[in-house]
């Protein structure tokens, strides 16, 4: 019944966390993490664990597929070298530091870089939960950061668990060999794993066995590359990138739909849930600890904790200003952002599942026998460090983003505009054409074509005078009223077995598909 139980609480949780957060104003992971840890000593639940496998095979391939959907590929594209720099060279420097204060508190050097690789990535969960409210710049970079950098901290925590369990050998060329596996292996099954989707896709009709595909997609890309021993992250985040350039080109629009729906819904399920089983998880972390006193690990984790976010601020700086140095080209200057921008960056640098995975999953004990050394040490640090980051930085960004004072992102609401106006001005223009082709009857393409000089003069309103054209916002404004008064008359008729429920649900499935597109509101915040 434990299962049960903790699936209904994790649902309880997820409601009334992200309903409190709206009214404190604290961003709901903040709480779901709180929630866990409350959770954490009710006594049903004691026993209650996150296997590190489930971290990685389940909720890991769902969400960095989701994040790389819906991550812009043109915005990665202009700051690819300022992400790649992020996610390769910060997070071995960060692996680096924190191996060495965890070595001067006396943990032996292999175990060191094992807790170094643990909390050196960022998270790209807790990143789109808690960095939503930044520009969308920075939020592309702090995602697309995220998405590679596990990566290359996975396979420096594979070099490191191999080394002290006595599997593997330590040499810069087997070390650049795995690294080289890893990236290369990792993005060929992300790209042989979307091609034969998107063939798989095409070929499909029914809505509900494209859905499946989908759903298949970024399971099949982790497991073919972690057959090969390549990045499974890797595989996914480039699988997920491709299918977003190729995707509104295949399939069915219903498809789509259905598709947008499920992910958006069983994401946000996941990732709450995952920030939940977080915290259920830094208890035992607590009472696990024994190699080492309570004191001094609360102090490590202090030390480490300080050391990521402060590497990770001068990283911000120095790296910049290298850049700057080198590269006097006309165009790095037009790609350039302020110092209030990177420190936003350097604090919205969250940890989260992944390095709590990593560190769960270290081995227990060695290949020659005996346990694995510190890993209580490795388990309590990581979780702390997870709790820090969440909880300081998360409080703090608000506080921080006030002090910024970033200017509005008005580029996505412009370039709306234009892909309507274009849209539409376009489509009217074809009307005679299409109409012919269809032999459509002239009756029917009056009211088309009235129908699109109403919407266009809605989208022109901003550059007209309000009382010579209907204004957008009015104009969705009627509409909607009008389809709540559609929707009231289908479902009288239903009441009054006028209609059938089959009849309700299509009628109701239009008006909706209608609604949404004029309300454009998300339905997941």
């Amino acid at each position: 019944m434990v299962g049960l139980e903790l699936v209904v609480v994790l649902g309880v949780a997820l409601l009334a966390c992200h309903t409190l957060g709206r009214v404190l104003r604290i961003a709901p992971p903040i709480l779901l993490l709180a929630c866990g840890v409350g959770l954490g000593f009710v006594p049903v639940f004691t026993s209650v664990s996150l296997p590190p496998e489930t971290m990685l095979l389940l909720f890991l391939p769902a969400l960095l597929y989701w994040e790389s959907l819906t991550t812009s590929l043109r915005e990665i594209k202009r700051d690819a070298r300022g992400i790649l720099l992020m996610s390769t060279v910060l997070v071995v420097l960060t692996a680096a530091a924190v191996a060495a204060i965890a070595h001067a508190f006396g943990v032996p050097w292999g175990p060191a870089w094992v807790l170094g690789a643990a909390v050196a990535p960022t998270d790209a969960t807790a990143v789109a939960a808690l960095a939503r409210s930044l520009p969308r710049r920075t939020v592309t970079v702090l995602r697309a950061e995220s998405l590679v950098n596990d990566g290359t901290a996975l396979v420096l925590y594979g070099v490191a668990v191999g080394v002290t369990v006595g599997e593997e050998t330590f040499s810069l060329g087997h070390v650049s060999g795995m690294f080289a596996i890893s990236y290369l292996g990792g993005a060929l099954a992300g790209v042989l794993t979307a091609w034969t989707g998107t063939v798989v896709r095409r070929r499909i009709d029914s809505p509900i066995l494209g859905n499946v595909a989908m759903i298949v997609i970024p399971f099949t890309a982790y497991l073919l590359a972690e057959l090969v021993h390549a990045s499974g992250v890797l595989a996914v985040v480039v699988c997920g990138l491709i299918i977003s350039q190729v995707g509104p080109r295949a399939g069915r629009a219903d498809t789509r739909l259905q598709v947008n729906a499920f992910w958006s819904l069983a994401t946000f399920i996941l990732n709450g849930a995952l920030f939940v089983l977080v915290g259920l998880e830094l208890p035992p972390a607590v009472e696990g600890l024994e190699s080492v006193d309570i004191v001094d690990a609360l102090i490590a984790v202090a030390v480490i904790y300080t050391t990521v976010i402060g590497l990770r601020f001068v990283f911000q700086f120095a790296s910049a200003y290298t850049i700057r140095l080198l590269d006097r080209r006309p165009k790095q200057k037009t790609l350039r952002i302020s110092n209030r921008v990177r420190c936003v960056n350097a604090v919205a640098g969250f940890r989260g599942a992944v390095s709590l995975a990593a560190a769960l999953g270290v081995p227990v004990t060695l290949t020659a026998g005996g346990a694995f050394p510190d890993r209580d040490f490795i388990i309590f640090v990581t979780a702390g460090v997870i709790a820090l980051t969440l909880v300081v930085n998360g409080l703090a960004l608000p506080r921080l983003l006030r002090w910024a004072r970033l200017p509005d992102d008005t580029d996505i609401d412009e370039e709306e505009e234009l892909a309507e106006t274009t849209a539409a001005e376009e489509a009217m223009a074809a009307i005679p054409d299409v109409a012919a082709g269809l032999g459509t009857r002239e009756a029917v393409v009056d009211q088309t074509v009235r129908e699109y000089e109403q919407h266009l003069a809605a989208l022109h309103a901003d550059d007209a005078d309000d009382d010579a054209v209907l204004h957008k916002d009015d104009y969705n404004e009627l509409r909607l009223a009008l389809i709540a008064r559609k929707r009231a008359t289908v479902l009288r008729l239903r009441d009054e077995h006028t209609i059938d429920d089959t009849v309700l649900r299509r009628v109701q499935t239009q008006l909706d598909i209608e609604e949404a597109r004029l309300s454009r509101e998300d339905l997941v915040d």
